[in-house]
């Protein structure tokens, strides 16, 4: 179990007028209690009541042996909900926003009496200020990335593929200790122009860029860092553009502070971006929280009304993409401090023309 993190959820399902509440997320779970289970189609689900009452709720395949908390074991062929649906109290409760709705309906067909309602947001608040821990895992996994990236980008030539680069990516993480494989994003010439392309079979040609966004988990905390280089020479359209989205990367981070408003680090990169003339070709949001998940709550855009806060840790990442062209993105992610921010990963920025 872990107090502190609990405690903190309990506040925040006071200041909700929440009385209990149903945790699904596999990633909720394990901030809460350390208990790390992939439940696949079956239920594992804690239950959070502001009296006190911690509860969880497992299938006998997890294995899960904890002395911390009650543990409610159900068996295949068993109603998965019985024992939750009877736990809760009359009214009002909580739903983790990622809870299939097969659990939820077989709960509200046992119990007449209850009515659901969002119940993630205590959680993902909590979830959002990272603690002593959590900061040094993403400082950690950070210096993975900055190690990872180094080694793809040595592994530039001619006639490599996006697949080979990709998977050269994936073998430096996983031969330093990452939790998981994935699949990373690497784009040459006009892919670069799709912000979430899939690496496909496709070679590297003389004056393409190279974008690499990747990203796996390091002891179930999250790396995620974007960079774009070119191999042999660069247009003087392709210079621009990368200055552009430096600077707008630079204004962003110099903007990070305790107590400034989301939105506003957004128009820091975006209005920048917009008075150098490619607007239009910023398509997404600057941002998003990181840590258990890659994204979490809450994103950094121009919607956003979240303000910064010390101990946060999101990603800022401008790009252009000009479509059947040429694309640039460059991510970093920041941990807020009190009177600005530290940068978790150190590898260059500076234009790379790759021979």
């Amino acid at each position: 179990m872990k107090p502190d993190r609990i405690k903190k959820v309990i506040e925040n399902m006071e200041n909700s007028n929440l009385k209990q509440i149903i945790v699904y997320s596999k990633h909720s779970i394990y901030y809460l209690t350390g208990i790390w289970a992939e439940p696949g189609e079956r239920l594992i689900a804690l239950y959070i009541n502001t009296d006190g009452r911690i509860e969880l709720f497992s299938n006998a395949i997890f294995g899960i042996d904890t002395v911390s908390i009650k543990n409610f074991v159900h068996k295949d062929g068993e109603n998965p909900v019985a024992d939750l649906a009877y736990t809760l109290s009359s009214g009002a409760v909580g739903i983790d926003k990622n809870l299939p709705s097969k659990f939820l309906i077989g709960i509200m067909e046992l119990r007449k009496d209850i009515f659901p309602v969002n119940g993630s947001m205590p959680v993902d608040i909590a979830r959002m200020i990272k603690d002593t821990d959590e900061i040094e895992k993403m400082r950690h996994s950070s210096k993975i990335n900055d190690e990872v990236i180094k080694e793809g980008i040595e592994a530039i030539k001619d006639g490599v593929t996006e697949k080979e680069l990709a998977n050269i990516i994936n073998n430096g993480y996983m031969k330093r200790g990452a939790s998981r494989g994935g699949t990373q994003l690497v784009a040459f010439g006009k892919n670069c122009a799709n912000p979430h392309h899939g690496s496909k079979n496709i070679t590297l040609s003389k004056g393409d860029s190279v974008l690499f966004d990747i990203f796996l988990p390091i002891n179930k905390y999250w790396c995620d860092m974007t960079r774009t280089v070119f191999l042999k020479e660069i247009t003087k359209e392709q210079e621009y553009v990368y200055e552009t989205v430096k600077t707008a990367n630079i204004k962003a981070i110099e903007k990070v502070k305790n107590g400034v408003p989301l939105k506003d680090i957004d128009k820091a990169a975006r209005s920048y971006i917009e008075d150098r003339g490619y607007g239009k070709y910023f398509t997404h949001r600057t941002g998003h929280n990181i840590g258990l998940e890659c994204h979490e709550l809450p994103d950094v855009s121009s919607q956003s009304e979240f303000c910064a806060k010390t101990g946060m840790i999101f990603s800022i990442e401008p790009g252009i993409y000009i479509p059947d062209r040429f694309g640039v993105r460059i991510e970093d992610l920041v941990l807020v401090t009190d009177d600005g921010c530290e940068i978790l990963n150190s590898y260059t920025k500076e234009l790379q023309i790759i021979k």
